[in-house]
């Protein structure tokens, strides 16, 4: 089971990283809410929860935008 929740971290950190570079050529402020409006939109709110508790233990690998949307998020 725990390879389960290890697995789905590390994909969620994995997708939000994505959509923050799919928004990098943007200034960091734009890219920052393009990123957490696009999760908002799409992401489930047990998805979200996942993220935010890994946010919560310090939110390694997350690159800076992905972790500011999410902040912002909250």
């Amino acid at each position: 089971m725990g390879g389960t929740v290890s697995h789905t971290k590390d994909r969620l950190i994995y997708m939000a990283n994505q959509i923050a570079r799919n928004f990098g050529h943007r200034p960091p402020s734009e890219a920052t809410a393009e990123t957490a409006s696009h999760i908002k939109q799409f992401w489930e709110r047990r998805m979200l929860g996942q993220i935010f508790a890994h946010l919560d233990a310090g939110g390694d690998g997350l690159d800076d935008i992905a972790r500011q949307a999410l902040q912002s998020l909250r």
